[in-house]
């Protein structure tokens, strides 16, 4: 599907004057996506915060529970997605997900993507063994396999290509990692092969290459003038295990790239669907119009948009404005009917309702206005004041009224959206009361993932 760009209504908007109605977009049908045997990758993306994790872990058990056979791949930090499938813990190898229900029902597997691990996993895999052990001790090795930036990114697109070609799970679910920015996945490879790329990393691996005295001449002269230079800004020993990095890893810097392209390719296939998750919010909706536009332009297959945490109300007919108006119309009613300090203290008739203090009121029948509190009794607290319903329908009334405003505001975010990108298919997911922390929540979650129920009162 390709991704366009109209930006007529969304002008429109900013300028104040009255624009166009906005098309409804195309439903988005969660379970059409999940039952097609073609799709075998489907990638969670959108900017942190927007609930990916949990949208790729109710898809994974929905798709499971429909008869699939699924790996869900996330990159989540928390670990959330192992508490709410009942498991201990996760880490690079896919572990077994208890309690999938249902006649016909699959098999669904998860793993939380161990960034070195993996980096670790590819030098034993595709160096021999004296090779392999040098890389792995090498000080810059370590430094480069935890915290290199794109490192992250680079390990799920190579964790990815790992379990496509094991063909052992007939769906994948990637979670993408929580970036500062979400096309940072897409962007990691190309950076991490231009790193490999580097002037710095050729000239490295220059003596190598060249061999021979011609290669002793250019290490004994053009190394120790690079090293007497750079070796002052980074320090001797930096340099030097950047120098013995480099020659380990000589052999393995074509793999890297080579592996990259195809995951990078896979990621374009007809078997692959994205889908982005999004809050109907202005930073999180911006991000994910772009998202929209960068995977048009990547030629990557986009199913639609996940619109999470929407609000509604069951009583959406009654807007903010009137809603605004009758409180305020039962705050002048109570301003009226207070008496002498009393007011909502009033009988059904409209009488004033007398208290024990009231020099006019009859003394109790069991004990005299004056008597006094003896030693032996503490005496009573105050009894907070008396709340009339017309005060606390006032007060719900408002609360109704910032609940439609949230609403108002989240369907103008949504429209600006659509506008832009009209050919992009939407499911709303209604915001829930609290987190998900369990295998029933993520059914509830892919439940409202399927039916594209928006809340109660949301258009």
């Amino acid at each position: 599907m390709t991704a366009s760009t109209k930006t007529g209504a969304a002008k429109d908007t900013e300028t104040g004057t009255a624009a166009a109605p906005v098309p409804a977009a195309p439903a988005l049908d969660a379970d059409a996506l999940l039952d097609d045997q073609d799709i075998r990758i489907i990638v969670c993306c959108g900017s942190g915060g927007v609930g990916k994790t949990t949208t790729a872990a109710a898809l994974g058990v929905r798709a499971a529970e429909r008869g699939r056979k699924v790996v869900v791949l996330t990159i989540d930090p928390a670990r959330r997605l192992a508490q709410s499938m009942g498991i201990d813990s996760l880490d690079n190898i896919p572990r077994r997900v208890p309690g999938i229900d249902g006649e016909g029902a699959g098999e669904l597997h998860a793993m939380m993507l161990d960034m070195k691990r993996t980096f670790d996993e590819i030098v034993e895999a595709h160096a021999d063994g004296e090779r392999a052990r040098a890389i792995l001790e090498n000080p810059f090795y370590q430094s480069l396999s935890a915290g290199f930036a794109g490192t992250q990114e680079y390990m799920a697109m190579e964790k990815l290509g790992q379990l496509r070609a094991r063909d052992e799970w007939d769906l994948i679910i990637v979670d993408t990692p929580p970036s500062r920015s979400a096309l940072d996945f897409l962007d990691a490879p190309k950076r991490l092969g231009s790193f490999l790329d580097g002037k710095f990393i050729k000239l490295l691996m220059a003596p190598a290459k060249m061999g021979g005295r011609a290669g002793m001449k250019f290490l004994n002269v053009g190394m120790s003038m690079m090293t007497g230079t750079l070796g002052k800004l980074l320090g001797g020993q930096f340099l030097r295990d950047v120098q013995t990095f480099v020659a380990a890893m000589d052999t393995m810097f074509g793999g890297f790239r080579t592996r990259a392209d195809a995951t990078y390719k896979l990621l374009q296939a007809p078997g692959t669907a994205f889908l982005v998750v999004a809050t109907p919010e202005r930073d999180a909706l911006r991000e994910a119009a772009y998202f929209v536009e960068r995977l048009a332009a990547e030629e990557m297959p986009l199913a639609g948009l996940v619109l999470n945490r929407v609000h509604g109300s069951d009583a959406a007919r009654l807007s903010a404005e009137r809603a605004l108006a009758a409180a305020e119309n039962l705050d002048d009613i109570g301003i009226v009917d207070q008496t002498a300090g009393k007011a909502g203290l009033r009988d059904p008739d409209g009488s004033a309702v007398t208290s024990p203090e009231d020099p006019e009121s009859p003394p109790s029948p069991t004990r005299s206005a004056h008597a006094e509190t003896p030693e032996h009794e503490p005496a009573s607290e105050p009894e907070p004041e008396a709340v009339s319903v017309d005060q606390l329908t006032a007060g719900l009334l408002r609360l109704h009224a910032e609940r439609m405003q949230v609403v108002a505001r989240e369907q103008r975010t949504r429209d600006r959206f659509t506008a832009l990108h009209p050919e992009v298919a939407v499911t709303e997911v209604a915001a829930l009361p609290g987190d998900v922390h369990d295998l029933a929540g993520l059914r509830a979650i892919g439940d409202r993932l399927a039916t594209g129920s928006a809340p109660a009162g949301a258009a």
